[in-house]
């Protein structure tokens, strides 16, 4: 008939499906709480990966926050029947051009295993929010996602969620190019940070990695960094190295085409 029919799933993230002959349709699902498993719409649970399985963990909440740049979306775990202030990690994502969502992912389920709150946020330049939120991120690049994740970081900390005494902040590639931007930027705000295959100078990062990597970065910073020198220089973690106050773990790989080793 050609209907466009929609497919009851339960709450979460659907990230893969296929319609069978019967009419039914199978789905890769998983949410916060709970790992990925394939699902029907019959109700049944059609494959479960075989092996070891991930414990659950907590729903998620969503949050949302008034930011420089509009209402930013942050996804929120705790502790079960924990009340705060407690220490909290600002798990950051990478990209930039992507998002945190519903779906089940092993580290903030470690960290609230761990007796941590973990709050994901969907920045400016994040995907999954229209068109201009995803291109807001310009120019200023870094930046502006450090203004969305202080303005949910101020709601955390009063709120009652954060303590502001231990916060930290992490992320990998992007995620982690934010973590150590944000350490030097807001040195008062963090307690500790931990970067995962991070940029840490713009300039020789631009140089050395993969040329689609270039081109993105010209998109975003409007040019080469001798073209827009003072760009790169803002948005540069090694400006502002001086001015981390907080320990900061560091990993990388030596042969990584996106994050360069040499410029970290």
């Amino acid at each position: 008939s050609r209907e466009l029919v929609q497919v009851p799933t339960p709450q979460g993230t659907v990230s893969g499906a296929t319609a069978r002959p019967d009419g039914t349709v199978e789905y890769l699902w998983s949410s916060a709480a709970e790992p990925s498993v394939v699902r029907s719409t019959t109700g049944e649970i059609v494959l479960d990966p075989p092996g070891l399985k991930s414990p659950g963990s907590v729903p998620v909440e969503d949050v949302w926050v008034d930011g420089p740049g509009g209402r930013v979306h942050a996804l929120i775990q705790k502790p079960a029947g924990t009340t705060g202030p407690l220490p909290t990690v600002f798990d950051i994502h990478g990209g930039p051009t992507w998002h945190d969502s519903d779906s089940f992912a092993a580290g903030p389920a470690a960290w609230v295993d761990h007796g941590y709150a973990v709050v994901r946020i969907n920045y400016r330049g994040s995907t999954g929010y229209g068109r201009e939120w995803t291109d807001a991120l310009k120019h200023r690049v870094g930046l502006i996602e450090l203004e969305d994740i202080a303005a949910v970081r101020e709601w955390a900390v009063t709120s009652g969620l954060a303590d502001p005494a231990r916060l930290i902040l992490t992320g990998g590639s992007w995620g982690g190019y934010l973590t150590l931007l944000g350490l030097g930027t807001q040195p008062d705000a963090w307690t500790l940070g931990i970067a995962a295959v991070p940029v840490a100078d713009y300039v020789t990062a631009y140089h050395d990695e993969m040329e689609a990597l270039k081109a993105m970065d010209r998109t975003l910073l409007g040019g080469t960094p001798e073209e827009v020198p003072e760009r790169f220089e803002a948005s540069s973690p090694l400006t502002y190295v001086d001015a981390v106050k907080a320990p900061v773990y560091i990993s990388a790989g030596v042969n990584d085409p996106r994050c360069p080793i040499r410029q970290i």
